[in-house]
């Protein structure tokens, strides 16, 4: 009888904290919905008291899905528990995470407290939040850098008062995997009344050791771990959901499960990459573009003649489908639905499908083959239509030994403005353009091109930084000409700070 491990996904909450990822709430309850098909157990929705914004995004994925648990972050505040039990008051199940820092650094510079003082407010929150809820969650912030002897007081004190799981972050990243398993390893055998509680792992990415962490965590009696779809989150990330699953399922030996449907995995990747405007780096473990790749001759022969001379997963057990079907400019509206929907999006408007149809077309004209990461920008781009600032034409003139000049067409708010000017090549002319019809007094502050696929009829999509009145804002935009997609996230930025 295989021992079951929890997933904990918290993709909307601690893998939202990337700057310029931030998804509305309708955008969260898509990826919401995705993760109760891929077999989350619990949701971590937000944090309530953070926003207005995150707090209605976690009433709506109370009401929008049905079996999960749904959590919402808070400090050890009553205001913060307050604000939480109301945010879940549609959950079917429903779930407090409260906590607060217990290494020697947080409860000196970060609370100006001492160990004693920690301990009672740790134990008076989880009291608190229990008056709401029966499944507590608490936090032992900075728990990787906390001293043993006085997280094992901590966690069990917190267990006392309620606490039905309780979290050892690794919250900077800085545990080795072997001092991370025996912390979790000492707090089983030093605990009373561990076995009350689950103990759950959330470990970052800082050293490049979040899954090796977490696993040694499992290993030493973990059952719940924390984790974020391809890994993203603050800084360096948190431990990727798909890593954790895949060495479970290719591990069987070990005797842990999952509820995941790992089938689900590749499309939940794309979806969030898609959605969050962040690309998955073509050498991530299992959803990588290259993770099944083999350009080695040596590999190539093995894998023809036994794919497990290479390969230790069988591509279709992450939802990676061999014979998927090529989109092109032939291609009707059944097999884009279908690959939508492949990618985790499932279009039911109609009118919707059609007008994503439409630039489809335009866009299959412009390339052989068109990719999944090409219908997905598609996809997403229809809330550009919604913008009080949209491109009407960019037309530029550059070369060898030729001056860059560009000539841009704006529509804002249904005026028509165009200007011209020139730059130190294409990019700048154009934006240069750009700034004479906005006069405001902007900066790019980064500037970035990644190619999604490969070949010279390549979409490029660009993430941009502009900073404007003392804030940043982060724009996106994606096009086989990269002028055209270097203008279009200059815009998005405009329309962020429009708002």
């Amino acid at each position: 009888m295989s021992e079951r491990l929890y997933i904990f996904d918290t993709t909307l909450r601690d893998g939202e904290q990337v700057p310029g990822c931030q998804l509305n709430t309708v955008e969260k309850i898509q990826v919401a919905k995705q993760l109760e098909q891929l077999g989350v157990d619990v949701i971590e929705a937000g944090f309530p008291i953070s926003s207005p914004g995150d707090f209605n995004s976690v009433v709506e994925i109370s009401k929008a899905v049905t079996w999960p648990t749904i959590c919402a972050l808070t400090r050890a505040k009553e205001k913060d528990i307050d604000v939480a039990a109301d945010s879940l008051k549609y959950a079917k199940r429903k779930r407090i995470h409260t906590g607060l820092g217990t290494s020697d650094s947080h409860i000196k510079y970060k609370f100006n407290s001492n160990r004693e003082e920690i301990l009672e407010w740790a134990v008076r929150a989880v009291k608190y939040a229990k008056k709401y809820v029966e499944d507590v969650e608490f936090y032992a912030e900075d728990a990787g850098r906390t001293d043993n002897e006085y997280l094992a007081r901590v966690i069990e004190a917190v267990i006392k008062a309620g606490a039905t799981v309780v979290n050892i972050p690794d919250t900077t990243g800085y545990c080795l995997p072997q001092e991370y398993g025996n912390k979790i390893k000492y707090l089983m055998e030093h605990v009373d009344g561990i076995e009350k509680a689950q103990i759950s792992t959330h470990c970052h990415n800082d050293l490049g050791m979040a899954t090796a962490n977490t696993f040694e965590g499992v290993i030493n009696g973990a059952r719940q771990v924390e984790v974020t779809i391809n890994g993203i989150g603050e800084r360096a990330g948190n431990t990727a959901l798909e890593e954790i699953a895949m060495i479970l399922k290719c591990h069987k030996n070990l005797g842990i499960d999952t509820n995941i449907n790992t089938t689900k995995i590749y499309n939940t990747s794309r979806m969030v990459s898609s959605l969050m405007n962040m690309p998955v780096q073509p050498n991530k473990a299992i959803v990588g573009r290259n993770a099944f790749a083999h350009s080695s001759g040596i590999h190539q022969d093995g894998v023809l003649k036994n794919a497990q001379t290479y390969e230790i997963m069988n591509p279709k057990d992450v939802g990676i489908d061999d014979n998927s079907i090529v989109l092109t400019a032939r291609s009707g509206r059944a097999a884009l639905k279908y690959r939508l929907e492949i990618n985790g999006v499932d279009i039911k408007d109609e009118n919707k499908l059609d007008k994503i149809y439409k630039k489809f077309l335009e866009f299959a004209d412009k390339k052989k083959e068109v990719t999944d990461d090409d219908i997905l920008m598609l996809a997403g781009a229809d809330t550009a239509a919604e913008h009080a600032v949209k491109l009407d034409y960019l037309q530029v003139t550059t070369g060898k030994g030729v001056k860059s000049v560009a000539s841009i067409g704006l529509d804002i708010a249904g005026q028509k403005f165009e200007e011209c000017a020139s730059g130190n090549g294409p990019v700048d002319a154009a934006i240069k353009a750009l700034k004479r019809i906005i006069t405001k007094n902007m900066t790019l502050k980064e500037f970035t091109i990644q190619a999604i696929d490969k070949g010279s009829d390549d979409v490029g999509k660009v993430h941009m930084q502009v900073e404007y009145n003392g804030h940043v804002y982060y724009g996106f935009g994606a096009d086989t000409d990269i002028v055209t997609a270097s203008v279009e996230a200059y815009i998005d930025c405009i329309n962020k700070f429009r708002n």
